[in-house]
């Protein structure tokens, strides 16, 4: 028997476990999801629609329970509520386009023909979700493929053990047959045996970049449709024209927030030198407010990182960066729940780093971010280009032009002007390079769960 373990990063205790599945209860499992999926499809899409919008007010029933269930497994202090208000918003706003996205497109209605293409489900979609916004994530897909007709097969991560559990349970209760949303509890070697298998027919994950390599490689020879939100190294530029308040507002909650741990989280930054020292003092201040401490307490404005291994990756990084000259600015001494051990992690800001350093290029994914100064836009799109990842990138300009032509510039999946670290789900959350392919939310995101199916119907008339 493998028990799956949830550590905490509270205190390092086992706070929840589950007995990972077999293949062959895995399998007989997904299977019943397969049978169901058509019956499903034949419901009214606005019956689906309402059914999906109960399980997510049922979800809201349980914010009680939630919010410190989630300071204990990944560590976000409780005073900020959970992820509620990003998960209704996105919720909602698939419901209401969902009839228009999953429209006919009508070519031709006459007396001779009938020819449209409509949206048809895929059939079963594997949601593999992550941690650090483990509700939020997850509802990018769950929503839209189960309006759209699919039934939905969901697999969280260990650090998050029990929010595919409540979330089905939520869904559940609020009217959604159990054969049509289903949770497992998987091993990794599992979980790639039922890929391989054929048994899906669209897989999202969001993870690593080897998770997402592990996925495809799972996947090779299925014909399987793949999303994959890989990792990130996001870069905001603060221009000479920037509001530099705002910009250190915005950019620093977008570096630190959650721990820094968001796909979409700003970890470098590049400032325009008539503005670099203001702008690194003035976040030096911003970030030194932080109270560090345990996240089930009220006060505690930082929790410590969902894991021990995550924070040693973020030491291990800026100590090499210190090592080549890179130099850190915020007191260590203001976060003494930091021993240099724990999950526990002090934010920091560096300066006199450059791009010989991981901790410039590789994804760092914690409270800790690198400020360089530049001449202009060009040396900034060069090095906000300078990655191997591709997902958000956030501008600092009073002028919208100016960001245009630079957001064509650079290699991302969405360009912010004047804000960072944020999902309109009326937009496409997608990404380039090794942040991966697909996209989710929107439209499109409508397009990616389902397949298109053409009817060319002529009319015989004597």
């Amino acid at each position: 028997m493998v028990m799956i373990q949830n550590i905490s990063p509270i205190d390092g205790s086992v706070y929840a476990e589950r007995e990972a599945m077999s293949l062959d209860a895995a399998r007989s499992a997904v299977l019943k999801a397969r049978a169901a999926q058509k019956k499903w499809a034949r419901r009214p899409l606005e019956e689906r629609v309402q059914l999906v919008l109960k399980g997510v007010a049922r979800l809201n029933e349980m914010v009680d329970e939630v919010v410190p269930e989630l300071a204990h497994m990944m560590g976000r202090p409780v005073r900020y509520g959970g992820e509620f208000k990003g998960f209704n918003e996105r919720s909602n706003y698939v419901a209401s386009i969902a009839a228009d996205a999953l429209a006919p497109l009508v070519i031709e209605d006459s007396g001779n023909f009938q020819r449209r293409i409509e949206r048809e489900a895929h059939g079963v979609v594997f949601v593999i979700a992550p941690w650090n916004y483990p509700y939020m994530t997850a509802i990018n897909t769950i929503a839209p493929a189960l309006m759209a007709g699919n039934t939905v097969v969901i697999k969280h991560a260990a650090q998050t053990l029990l929010v595919g559990e409540r979330m089905v349970r939520a869904f559940v209760e609020a009217g959604v047959p159990d054969d049509v949303f289903i949770n497992l509890f998987l091993d990794h070697q599992t979980t790639s045996a039922l890929i391989a298998g054929g048994l899906f027919n669209f897989v999202n994950f969001t993870g690593s970049v080897e998770g997402g390599r592990a996925i495809e490689r799972a996947a090779a020879g299925t014909f399987t449709g793949l999303g994959l939100e890989l990792g990130g190294k996001d870069p905001g530029y603060v221009m000479d024209d920037a509001d530099l308040d705002a910009a250190v507002d915005t950019l620093m909650d977008g570096a630190t927030y959650n721990s820094g741990q968001c796909c979409c989280g700003i970890e470098r930054i590049y400032v325009n030198e008539a503005l670099f020292d203001a702008f690194v003092e003035k976040s030096v201040a911003w970030v030194s407010n932080y109270k560090l401490g345990n996240p089930l307490e009220q006060e505690t404005t930082l929790g410590p990182m969902a894991n021990k291994r995550f924070a040693k990756v973020v030491r291990q990084q800026v100590a090499d960066a210190m090592a080549k000259g890179a130099k850190a600015l915020v007191d260590p001494k203001l976060f003494p729940a930091d021993d240099g051990e724990s999950a526990y992690v002090a934010p920091q800001i560096l300066i006199d780093v450059d791009h010989s350093m991981e901790f410039m290029t590789e994804e760092t994914f914690g409270p800790a971010v690198g400020i360089m100064k530049v001449k202009n836009d060009d040396e900034a799109i060069k090095l906000m280009n300078d990655s191997k990842y591709g997902l958000t990138a956030s501008l600092w300009t009073q002028d919208p032009e100016r960001a245009g032509r630079i957001g064509r510039e650079i290699e991302t999946g969405t360009v912010f002007m004047n804000r960072a670290d944020y999902l309109d789900p009326a937009l496409c959350w997608t990404g380039v390079k090794e942040t991966g392919r697909g996209g989710s939310l929107s439209v499109i995101g409508f397009q990616n769960l389902t397949r298109p199916k053409s009817y060319h119907l002529k009319k015989v008339t004597k």
